[in-house]
């Protein structure tokens, strides 16, 4: 299974970006994907996340009502929508899918692959 980030790049404060991933290799069940980000020094945190199977949409109080996240269940891909950027967004965003539930959609333990990240800067 592999997942390819992609979309990362310099933006100002109050701009947008996309992020897309896509995921290719074996068919698997999975319970949904998601965004994670992480500042160096600081530990990955969880941004949105989607439920696979029906679609329903988690998000980090930090991005809610500015990010959006979607999936293509005919494509395999995961998108990020990012408005009203802000400095503190920036950060390596990776996305990554989970194959369990046992510790919530929301919690990065229950991702099992991972993408290679892709850089966010949101310049002031």
């Amino acid at each position: 299974v592999q997942l390819q980030a992609s979309g990362g790049g310099l933006v100002q404060a109050g701009g947008s970006l996309r992020l897309s991933c896509a995921a290719s290799g074996s068919t698997f069940s999975r319970y949904g994907m998601g965004w994670f980000r992480q500042v160096p020094g600081q530990e990955r945190e969880s941004v949105a996340v989607v439920r696979w199977g029906g679609g329903r949409t988690y998000y980090a109080d930090s991005v809610r009502g500015r990010f959006t996240i979607s999936r293509d269940t005919t494509e395999n891909t995961v998108s990020l929508q990012m408005t009203s950027l802000k400095p503190e967004d920036t950060a390596v965003y990776f996305c990554a899918t989970a194959l369990t539930q046992t510790w919530g959609l929301f919690d990065r333990r229950s991702y099992a692959y991972w993408g290679q990240g892709t850089l966010v800067t949101v310049s002031s």
